[in-house]
Formats: C-alpha cells, structure tokens, sequence
C-alpha cells in the first residue's frame, strides 16, 4: 500500500481531525492490506512467510471488530457496510 493511498484511507475512515489510530480507521488499513495480500496469495501459493503475516493480519483484524462491537455497535455497522465485510 503506497503513502497516497493509506492517505486516503485514513482521511475517510478518520473520526476526527488528526485521528490516526482509532479502530476504524486500524481496521480500514488492515482491510486494504489484506485484500492486496490477497492477491499476491494467489499468484504465489508457497509464499509462506506472506501466509503467515496474513493470518496475523486477519486476526488482528478480528479483535478489533470484536473491541468495536462491544464498544459501539452502531460504529460496527456502518465500518462492515463501508468496508464491505460480510458481517
């Protein structure tokens, strides 16, 4: 993920101005990482150390959906409709 992009993605996911580390904006970065490892998973199916640091990614990203439902559940619902997540 490039600087203009993870730029971006703060500035919509962003609560407020300067916010940089609030769970959605956490989870919006970890998404676009995600997808884009996604990718490189399927083209390069024995890349275990990229596997591997997917995983971590993916249940990071778990735990702070699970963090954002008990604190706010109505944030949870609008970040999994933006985001497009299946829950």
């Amino acid at each position: 993920m490039d600087k203009a992009k993870k730029t971006e993605t703060i500035e919509k996911f962003a609560r407020h101005e300067g916010d940089t580390g609030s769970a959605e904006v956490q989870v919006a970065i970890l998404t676009a990482r995600i997808n884009q490892l996604t990718g490189h998973m399927a083209a390069n199916r024995h890349d275990y150390h990229t596997q591997y640091g997917l995983l971590k990614m993916v249940g990071k990203r778990k735990r702070l959906l699970a963090y954002l439902v008990k604190d706010d559940a109505n944030r949870y619902r609008t970040l999994i409709g933006q985001l497009g997540l299946r829950k």
